[in-house]
């Protein structure tokens, strides 16, 4: 019984060692300007931009192969963030900042598919199979994926509420779009 621990436990330290060695010498290096700007993306990898997540999202942008406003999520913070990390110029007249949203279960309408919770890309929605959903606000991004694969269309996207904690003084207008 000894010998087979010593055994065990000299192999797995050599298959260790090995494996440590070989992650130094085959480490692959990225951009670190790649690396930049997928920590200014939110990191959800909700896919409304049409990529399969922020990693691939942020290589598409350093590689002119994307627009900056490639994240709806973001907004037009994020493009202004991208668009000094970058040097560009970008005509943020056509973006538009949806305000932040929720996905909300109507239980009276749940049949407990499970095609929701299977495409939300921040497991945002919780249930079982044959069971109503629900929606956990904190994780939820309000991307709308869930709403659009529902058969009842038992799951909307609500806009938040605004309470005491969330609710900002809205921007004044300018004169020049009051007088229209």
């Amino acid at each position: 019984m000894i010998e087979a621990i010593i055994t065990l436990t000299t192999l797995g330290m050599l298959l260790g060692l090995l494996l440590g060695i070989a992650a130094k010498r085959f480490k692959v290096e990225k951009d670190p300007l790649v690396e930049e700007i997928e920590a200014l993306l939110p990191g959800s990898n909700c896919g409304q931009c049409g990529l399969a997540g922020c990693a691939i999202g942020a290589q598409a942008i350093v590689d002119g192969k994307a627009p900056i406003t490639l994240c709806p999520p973001g907004g037009k913070a994020l493009v202004r963030q991208l668009a000094d990390k970058l040097k560009v110029d970008v005509d943020m007249s056509s973006l538009a900042d949806k305000p932040p949203a929720f996905a909300r279960v109507r239980e009276e309408h749940c049949i407990g598919c499970t095609r929701c919770f299977k495409v939300c890309p921040t497991d945002a929605i919780i249930g079982a199979p044959k069971q109503i959903h629900s929606v956990l606000l904190n994780a939820c991004n309000g991307c709308g994926s869930c709403a659009e694969v529902c058969p009842t269309s038992c799951v909307e996207i609500d806009p938040v509420k605004p309470t005491l904690g969330t609710w900002c003084w809205p921007k004044p207008v300018s004169a020049e779009h009051s007088s229209r």
